[in-house]
């Protein structure tokens, strides 16, 4: 008797998770990074790093995952995916110096080819009907595990600085970060856990000699008489011939692919270089600097999360209506906008230490001589001030608070700046870059296109986590938060220029009007 499985739905859940779980472990190093500098030392390139690693792993395992899952299947890969997880937060949370926390973190990098295989199992287990809204879960849960990270960690923030006998014994207290980290082995093992009641791809036991396993997989989920429509395209997919890589490299980088693939790079390089990443990744770090201090950053981190989710909502109901170039030019202009007043209102603060604020820090009054008493009229100078009288240790676990003592500024300026960043991208680049890639290639070319340019959006990921630490050091907040605003005013004039409307045309329409017929 064949085994009964759960609903298309249920199983698109489970899948999903795995979006969920890539949230939260992209966005729980917020967190963390200020406690593991201190922890092990680190300078501004290694902050940076620790950061920045998973997303090494991410770039390898996106050329390798599907090639993966086409020889050993779809269920096999994405269980292996959840275990690295679980590996990645246990020796996040264990990790004894810098190097195993940033091994630890790339392991968990690799597990991010999630974001590839999901949509595929999702999309080849589900009706047509409904394979639009199935995938889009995969996608929303993404922006709830960013947000879940954010409430964790503020959540033990607080649980460690209660003092309370469980938080002491517990060791939240002394290793809050470790528990940041570790938490994520809840959600992870979740993950792997349901993922045992999943069944294999019914498109990859077709294609690998298990028809009758493919049969009833489908017939359980969708009905006999879906079923054999389903097997018929299957069966004639097959037969197909399949383009070799190098052959479709060349076909991708030929003249009459040219548009289409300037169009590509320039949507995937923007969404990243606006520096979304370097909001998310290190929210709680960026308001530390308007001199809020450690806690309420971490709440306003919170608010992130939440203006995330509740855009990324609005995009899905507008995308098909609205249209994708609309959204993506009030997007960057909003970008813009936003990064303008966050830089304004780090341009226009002050610092200076009083002897009445020193005595609240646990530094030796000494040692700020020089310092205490002076204003100085930006961040850098400060800083550098800082630096010449504290050793990087003392520096690195008294900044917060004295940036706190020092600074005078309107701290609402750059938190309405910034959350208005990540309404704008959540409106605009962060859904609308993979519909617009999933549109504007060829069918031919669509797998090896995204791949390509997924690379490349990783490669720029990567050097804007990488870069932010150096960044606040050497240029200052003003200059790093009007850095990305330029960048939104390039990305607006390209989109203008390059980009036609996409909504409400068939994949041919957009071939015809982008892809030249050769000659």
């Amino acid at each position: 008797m064949t085994k009964a499985l759960p609903s298309s739905l249920f199983i698109a859940v489970i899948v999903s998770l795995g979006g969920f779980v890539f949230g939260f472990d992209a966005s729980v190093i917020s967190g963390v990074v200020n406690f593991v500098a201190v922890e092990f030392d680190l300078n501004e390139w290694e902050q940076g790093f620790v950061v920045s690693a998973p997303t090494l792993g991410a770039a390898i395992a996106s050329l390798i995952a599907g090639t993966l899952s086409d020889r050993i299947g779809r269920k096999k890969v994405l269980l292996g995916i959840a275990a690295l997880y679980v590996i990645s937060a246990l020796f996040s949370a264990l990790a004894t110096s810098y190097w195993m926390l940033v091994i630890a973190r790339a392991i968990g990098g690799f597990a991010f080819a999630s974001l590839i295989l999901a949509p595929v199992y999702i999309a080849e287990i589900s009706a047509p009907s409904n394979r639009g809204k199935m995938i889009s879960i995969n996608q929303f849960n993404i922006v709830i595990g960013l947000s879940a990270a954010y409430f964790a960690n503020y959540f033990l923030l607080n649980v460690a600085e209660s003092g309370s006998e469980l938080a002491v014994s517990l060791g939240i207290t002394e290793n809050v970060w470790r528990w940041m980290l570790g938490i994520e082995l809840v959600p992870a093992t979740i993950f792997l856990l349901l993922l045992t009641l999943i069944p294999e791809s019914p498109r990859f036991l077709a294609l690998n000699g298990q028809k009758q396993q493919a049969r009833e997989v489908l017939t359980q989920l969708h009905g006999e008489q879906a079923m054999e429509m389903e097997m018929a395209e299957i069966e004639q997919k097959s037969h197909q011939k399949e383009a070799r890589i190098l052959d479709s490299f060349k076909d991708l980088f030929s003249k009459n692919m040219r548009l289409v693939l300037t169009i590509g790079i320039v949507i995937a390089v923007i969404q990243q270089i606006t520096g979304v990443n370097a909001i998310y990744f290190y929210a709680p770090s960026i308001f530390e600097q308007s001199g809020v201090g450690t806690n309420a950053a971490f709440a306003q981190a919170i608010w992130v999360g939440i203006i995330n989710v509740v855009f990324t909502i609005i995009a899905m109901l507008l995308i098909d209506k609205v249209g994708r170039k609309p959204l993506l030019i009030a997007g960057l202009a909003g970008i813009f906008i936003s990064m303008s007043i966050a830089s304004y209102g780090f341009k226009n603060a002050t610092y200076e230490l009083t002897p009445e604020t020193v005595e609240q820090i646990q530094i030796e009054s000494a040692k700020l001589d020089g310092v205490v008493g002076v204003k100085f009229s930006d961040d850098l100078a400060f800083k550098s001030a800082l630096r010449e009288r504290l050793t990087p240790r003392e520096y690195k676990a008294n900044e917060a608070q004295l940036i706190q003592a020092a600074i005078n500024i309107q701290p609402e300026l750059v938190l309405f700046g910034i959350l208005s960043f990540v309404a704008s991208f959540a409106i605009s680049l962060g859904p609308v870059m993979w519909v617009l890639l999933a549109e504007i290639f060829p069918n031919h070319l669509r797998g090896i296109a995204i791949a390509a340019t997924g690379l490349i959006n990783s490669g720029v990921s990567f050097t804007v986590q990488l870069l932010l630490p150096w960044e606040i050091n050497n240029l200052g907040n003003a200059m790093t938060f009007m850095l990305y605003g330029g960048f939104a005013v390039i990305g607006l004039v390209l989109v203008i220029w390059l980009l036609p409307e996409t909504k409400n045309k068939t994949l041919e329409q957009i071939e015809r009007e982008l892809v030249p017929i050769k000659a």
